[in-house]
């Protein structure tokens, strides 16, 4: 496996958001580390409960700007760079890409810290997510922001 021994910034270039104001920067909204129970036969940790923790991280900005309640409505691509194993400490970045009237999509990298002895820091999964805020119905609403 070919690795990076460099920490991860949040010095990756902003998107342009399609509200024409600025995107908001790269931010590390999620670290975890799986565990045995988390993983297949072969201790690799299963694709569905990364995914999971993706939708968990990729939802923590749109939440914040909504001021309320957010849905997923779309997975709008996930790829599955390298295998992740018991002891990885994961961290979850989440980079808004696109700001609508009522949804936000979302940039996910997974990057994981693994092996302490001779540290190794990669890139693990990468996806793009789109969140709707709702109201207390379940209705699409506007963000607090543009309301």
């Amino acid at each position: 496996m070919s690795s990076s021994s460099s920490t991860p910034t949040n010095s990756s270039p902003a998107a342009p958001a399609s509200t024409g104001a600025p995107a908001l920067p790269r931010e590390l909204v999620l670290r975890v580390m799986p565990m045995p129970a988390d993983a297949n036969a072969n201790g690799d940790i299963f694709g569905g409960w990364i995914m999971a923790q993706v939708d968990l991280a990729g939802s923590v900005q749109p939440a914040r700007l909504s001021r309320g309640r957010v849905t997923t409505v779309a997975v709008n691509e996930f790829i599955f760079k390298q295998r992740v194993s018991v002891g990885d400490l994961l961290s979850f970045y989440s980079q808004i890409t696109r700001i609508g009237r009522t949804s936000i999509t979302v940039h996910v990298e997974v990057v994981a810290e693994r092996n302490p002895m001779d540290p190794q820091v990669v890139k693990v999964t990468e996806a793009n997510l789109t969140y709707v805020a709702i109201d207390d119905q379940g209705k699409p609403r506007p963000f607090a922001e543009q309301a």
